[in-house]
């Protein structure tokens, strides 16, 4: 026997599932389509540092364009000029290695210098790695100048939530920001730009310059079809689940509930 009252009991028992499945749907297949504009923008980002990066050394900008270059449009330019480094002013930034520079690993520090331009203008230069126990410029051999710099112009890197303070007592600092650093150790004004020093490298290799490579992790394809994979199983799921609900309630000589 029928139940007239059967059809509208399993479109209302169905009517939750339905809603949190399609609520589901739609935020996996957001993530997935999320995912994709990250590749979008990720396959820009390499292509823009692989072509800067392999481009030859220009002249640096001259200082009185300095305030108004664009960081988006400048970092990680190759660039060329003369310097006189001022060794015994060096400040140490703490690194436990680089996503650009696969040959530098393990603890250590990045050895930032103020170098002096031929019109008195100062640019921080990044002038490598040392490992711990060689940041100290007593422990490497000596560099006298002024000379040729060539390297790549680098941004100040923002701390993260958890980045220590620096500490100039210590001569320590854990943040690539080479205002910061300036204005604690008294270097005067600066370049709002750093340089990663890739030539020339120092009398006995120490700090350890070297050339950036493009080694960005770029996995987010993978993750759009994770996403979307979610999206799908959860779609099929509940349509097994609606079907096997719809039919048991619609068997011939199925009980019918009556209060």
């Amino acid at each position: 026997m029928n139940d007239p009252a059967a059809a509208p009991r399993r479109r209302r028992g169905l009517l939750m599932p339905a809603l949190l499945a399609l609520v589901g749907c739609a935020v996996l297949v957001s993530l997935g389509a999320w995912q994709l504009e990250r590749k979008a923008w990720k396959d820009a980002l390499i292509d823009t540092l692989t072509r800067r990066l392999a481009a030859p050394p220009a002249a640096l900008p001259e200082p009185a364009r300095w305030a108004a270059l664009d960081r988006e449009d400048a970092e990680f330019r190759r660039v060329r000029f003369r310097a006189d480094l001022d060794v015994g002013r060096e400040a140490w930034v703490f690194t436990g290695g680089s996503a650009l520079r696969p040959d530098v690993s393990g603890p250590g520090y990045w050895v930032f210098c103020p170098a002096r331009l031929d019109d008195g203008s100062v640019v921080v230069v990044n002038r490598g790695f040392v490992p711990e126990g060689r940041q100290d410029a007593t422990t490497r051999a000596g560099t006298s100048g002024p000379f040729e710099i060539v390297g790549v112009m680098r941004w100040p890197e923002q701390p993260g939530l958890f980045t220590p303070g620096g500490d100039p007592t210590r001569n320590v600092w854990f943040a690539r920001d080479q205002s910061a650093i300036a204005a604690a150790k008294n270097w005067g004004k600066v370049a709002p730009f750093y340089i990663e020093q890739e030539a020339p490298s120092p009398p006995g290799g120490l700090p350890r310059v070297g050339t950036l490579v493009v080694e960005l992790p770029n996995n987010h394809l993978q993750y759009a079809i994770t996403w979307f994979g979610l999206a799908a199983a959860l779609a099929v799921v509940f349509a097994i689940r609606a079907r096997s609900q719809w039919q048991g309630h619609s068997r011939p000589g199925a009980p019918v509930r009556t209060v």
